[in-house]
């Protein structure tokens, strides 16, 4: 069983990841801005949308369902959920054996599926094409972030994640080779979850991949964006919690968890600063190019097992 201040540092860090997360898409909003030479909005411009949405009356369409009106609250316990068991400030889980990777691959998968069913129970074209579209894009990228987390697990024994991360943490990787490319893949997979051209672009409801945020407003939108929001802030910490541990705290320490926290939030804006760098040095693309730049990622995830079996 857990101890209790570990379960009490989970609900924290939830917590803190949850506040958070507006400020760093923010961030993202602002650098996008600067980069093409225009004001843009301001680093709490997500607040304000969010508070302005939430005195907004929700409208749902007729043909809605149960689906429709539990995915956007769904979606946000789901990420809450991984929140609390990724071991962001601390080397080992909060949550202990629940901070398993497989059971995070299926919270993920799940979240996905009735993301994309809330939209199809819509009967709107416009929010089931964006459906198919978000699915197709979990077929392309969670066999890249399934991979690169497996080849993470056999280099260490273990599918828990603070395992993961105290081993790497405490230099005990015997296939650096495979680790490496392993990493390498998972940010791949990760820049792609964030949302980010060209596989998705960032507010624009306007556009198909938006489709499934279409028939939302009111409270819901407002839930809805800010779960998709922590999502991104989620799995940068995922990221950073497997493979660069480095700093997190050994214990429950005040002086172990302030650092811990520091740093994570230094490597998550520094994922969320080259993320920004990345995607707009590129050009928009057609999605039904997409696969083929996914076989990049899904090459080197596959390459790392390659190199996991050789020993290297």
């Amino acid at each position: 069983m857990p101890d209790m201040g570990f379960v009490l540092l989970a609900v924290i860090q939830a917590f803190v990841l949850l506040l958070a997360a507006p400020v760093f898409t923010g961030i993202s909003r602002v650098m996008r801005a600067k980069m093409h030479s225009r004001r843009g909005p301001g680093i709490f411009q997500d607040y304000r949308d969010l508070i302005k949405l939430m005195k907004r009356q929700d409208v749902a369409p007729a043909a809605s369902g149960l689906m429709f009106r539990i995915m956007p609250y769904e979606l946000l316990g789901s990420v809450l959920l991984i929140a609390m068991v990724v071991p962001a400030v601390s080397l080992a889980s909060p949550l202990g054996v629940a901070g398993d990777l497989i059971a995070i691959a299926y919270v993920l998968a799940f979240s996905r599926f009735i993301f994309a069913s809330s939209a199809l129970e819509t009967e709107s074209p416009y929010a089931g094409i964006g459906a198919g579209r978000e699915s197709s894009l979990g077929v392309l990228v969670e066999p890249i972030m399934i991979l690169s987390l497996l080849v993470a697990a056999l280099a260490n024994g273990s599918t828990n994640i603070g395992a993961i991360g105290t081993a790497i943490a405490e230099n005990r990787i015997q296939t650096p080779v495979a680790m490496l490319l392993a990493f390498v893949a998972f940010g791949f997979a990760v820049y792609i979850e964030m949302g980010k051209l060209p596989f998705d672009l960032a507010e624009a409801e306007q556009e198909l991949q938006e489709g499934p945020l279409t028939e939302y407003s009111g409270q819901a939108l407002a839930v809805l964006k800010w779960g998709l929001a922590t999502k991104k802030m989620v799995m940068a910490a995922l990221f950073v919690s497997v493979f660069i541990p480095y700093g997190n705290a050994a214990d429950l320490s005040i002086g172990s968890i302030a650092r811990g926290t520091l740093l994570f939030f230094i490597k998550v804006l520094a994922i969320y600063i080259l993320a920004a760098l990345v995607e707009n040095s590129m050009a928009r693309g057609r999605f039904l190019l997409t696969s083929r730049v996914t076989w990049v990622g899904f090459g080197m995830a596959l390459l790392s097992l390659v190199f996991y079996l050789a020993g290297l």
